[in-house]
């Protein structure tokens, strides 16, 4: 029997979006599930999510009392797909479709020669990002130097948040101690995995930036990274990691 894969996908008011992208995910490879965690979306994505569930067995849906943030929605679903010994292969993935659906099979491709693999939007410094103005784009590429420079990870694209893992990664790393809540999670994840002595491969992928929708970044999310990786380098000094 084919290894399964479980696509989690965060989201806050992505009714525009979540019926189109669950379409897409599922037509990828037949191999693929879905978990939507919903933070009780005032636009009622979750309903539209639950509704789909109800006819299709590749669809869940955890629903959350509130707005509680990215890092905390992703351990969530980690924790629950980790029940479930189904799942080999465990993805994020966001709800905007700046994450191309399309790149799935390329990740389960690659995840045959590693341990996770990270979708990287500036691989061998190739900037593949679409409708981004140039103030963002900086700012994320920086971000990226930034973090190869503190951590020492040789990562083009740490802060990417379209991932996947093999089950063993993330049962390797305890959950409950990763700090982080925005997009450092991001970063904080792949330096556990490496801590652990996980293999990682970056593949090249096209973002493109959402068509509908607000985007959560704000900040306090910002200020949360840069805090970040310094804490990352301090916790491996101490051998806290």
């Amino acid at each position: 029997m084919a290894e399964k894969a479980l696509v989690i996908i965060p989201t806050y008011n992505e009714r525009d979006n979540i019926g189109r992208l669950i379409d897409a995910v599922l037509a990828a490879d037949e191999r693929i599930e879905i978990l939507v965690v919903d933070d009780n979306s005032p636009d009622r994505t979750g309903d539209v999510v639950a509704d789909t569930a109800r006819v299709n067995a590749r669809v869940h849906l955890m629903r959350r009392p509130a707005k509680l943030g990215l890092g905390t929605a992703y351990r969530d679903g980690f924790a629950w797909a980790l029940q479930r010994p189904d799942y080999e292969f465990i993805f994020e993935m966001d709800a905007d479709f700046s994450h191309d659906p399309a790149h799935l099979p390329l990740f389960l491709k690659a995840a045959e020669h590693a341990d996770f693999v990270l979708g990287s939007r500036y691989l061998s410094g190739n900037v593949t990002v679409v409708n981004w103005p140039i103030r963002r784009l900086m700012l994320s590429y920086g971000a990226n130097v930034y973090v190869r420079v503190v951590t020492g990870m040789q990562l083009w694209d740490a802060t990417g948040g379209f991932k996947c893992f093999h089950r063993r990664v993330l049962e390797a790393i305890k959950l409950g101690d990763v700090k982080s809540n925005g997009y450092a999670f991001q970063i904080e994840m792949s330096f556990r995995a490496f801590r652990k002595g996980f293999k990682a491969i970056e593949i090249p992928i096209v973002f493109t930036d959402r068509t509908f929708g607000m985007s959560k970044m704000n900040k306090g999310i910002l200020r949360e990274a840069v805090l970040m990786v310094w804490r990352l380098r301090w916790w491996t000094m101490i051998r806290r990691i």
